[in-house]
């Protein structure tokens, strides 16, 4: 139904630790503690924002919806974004900065403000579509229009907290959060999901 709303989103990858390399041999036990903090809710986060995207993704290619289907399903998705995002920045809040890590302070911080902007940003995108007029067909597309505009607009938010993730997973913290299962099975799934979408 809205090929530019499937669009903005089609290599939509997961925010996620897209981690790679080998685990540390020497270790940092806070540093380590830390990053299991972090990985033990990533697999959970993860996988509600993975499938908020897929549904979206086939909510806009799906042309034999009624306007209120796809409102509905769009409005749900856009809420588990906002949501998934929100617990990711209140776990890297709440973790703290990664110990013993140069400008780690910093680097967090930059974090939970933009994971907190785009949870907040999908919030705005749920409003807007829950506000669409879904009894006339023409407002309705008109709305989709909007609201496929302003997910590119916040494509580029995700973009701007994917790249300050990985400032914040780099070096030792790297190390530290690879060797923790909840990683992994966040990295082996973010993997098999691109895949499948490729």
């Amino acid at each position: 139904m809205n090929k530019k709303l499937a669009a903005a989103l089609s290599g939509g990858a997961v925010l996620v630790l897209a981690l790679t390399g080998c685990t540390s041999d020497e270790g940092n036990p806070e540093l380590d503690a830390w990053a299991k903090q972090v990985c033990d809710a990533v697999p959970a986060q993860n996988a509600k924002i993975s499938a908020a995207y897929v549904e979206i993704t086939k909510a806009a290619k799906d042309t034999t919806s009624t306007p209120k289907e796809l409102q509905q399903a769009d409005s749900k998705a856009f809420q588990d974004l906002a949501d998934g995002y929100k617990a990711r920045a209140t776990l890297i809040s709440n973790a703290g900065a990664p110990p013993g890590v140069k400008d780690g302070a910093t680097v967090q911080r930059d974090v939970v403000k933009k994971l907190t902007a785009l949870s907040a940003a999908y919030a705005d995108l749920k409003k807007q579509v829950d506000g669409l007029n879904t009894k006339d067909q023409a407002k309705f597309a008109s709305g989709l229009k909007d609201v496929s505009a302003e997910m590119k607009q916040v494509e580029t938010q995700r973009k701007s907290a994917i790249k300050a993730l990985k400032k914040l997973e780099s070096g030792d913290t790297k190390k530290a959060l690879t060797s923790q299962e909840g990683c992994k099975a966040a990295a082996s799934a973010s993997t098999s999901a691109a895949a499948t979408d490729s």
